[in-house]
């Protein structure tokens, strides 16, 4: 039981520290290069994790050669335009000018109920209003929509609104992060004064509380129990 537990959390940390060198970018976003690596570093670690028969040795070396494939692959994609496009494919354009681009389309085996679906969550409804949609490497679609389908900005009307900053959490589910607080020069007195101010007798009774570079406050207090 013991070796099955070590195999297991060895294998384990070994794809983890895998995942993790192929970048946040790729975790969200694979190519098909790292899709396929993703898939056979899962099927190398599974083998013996189950069969005690098979060494350990014999898991760790084709996904350590994988990963160090995968960097080498990584850094011609960076060097060479050429090979980038050859293993990650290019970008296709399926809209232009508010038509859609069948022959693309097809191309990509790329179905207009998923081009509608993407525009739907782009806010986009009217295929008439987008100026360009490509659909990236990735399998998602860029939606691009006309200067007059677009929402005005703040620079566009002329305002001059206050920058917020990036909101830091400083209390989480009753928890106080400590660190945060001093990163935006606050201290407990202020957080217990914020907090009786919300009606909340102390920070147990608070959900989550975040405050930004201009001291604007967010609060969400804790679900009351039935």
């Amino acid at each position: 039981m013991i070796i099955a537990v070590l195999r297991a959390a060895i294998l384990y940390l070994l794809v983890i520290a895998g995942i993790r060198l192929m970048g946040k970018r790729q975790i969200g976003e694979l190519e098909p290069s790292e899709l396929v690596l993703s898939l056979l570093i899962a099927d190398l670690a599974a083998v013996p994790m189950q069969d005690f028969g098979i060494p350990l040795l014999m898991g760790v070396t084709p996904i350590l050669t994988l990963l160090c494939l995968s960097a080498i692959l990584s850094v011609l994609t960076v060097k060479s335009i050429r090979f980038r496009a050859v293993l990650c494919g290019r970008p296709s354009v399926v809209v232009a000018e508010g038509k859609v681009l069948v022959a693309e389309m097809k191309k990509n085996r790329f179905t207009i109920d998923e081009l509608m679906e993407e525009l739907r969550v782009a806010g986009i409804t009217d295929l008439t209003a987008v100026k360009y949609a490509v659909l990236e490497t990735t399998g998602r679609v860029s939606v691009l929509p006309y200067a007059a389908a677009q929402t005005p900005t703040a620079r566009q009307m002329g305002l001059k609104p206050k920058e917020p900053g990036l909101p830091v959490t400083v209390v989480s589910d009753g928890r106080v992060m400590e660190d945060n607080l001093a990163l935006r020069g606050l201290g407990r007195d202020w957080l217990d004064r914020e907090v009786r101010a919300r009606g909340a007798a102390s920070v147990k009774e608070v959900f989550l509380m975040t405050v930004d570079e201009v001291g604007k406050v967010y609060y969400i207090p804790q679900e009351a129990k039935p």
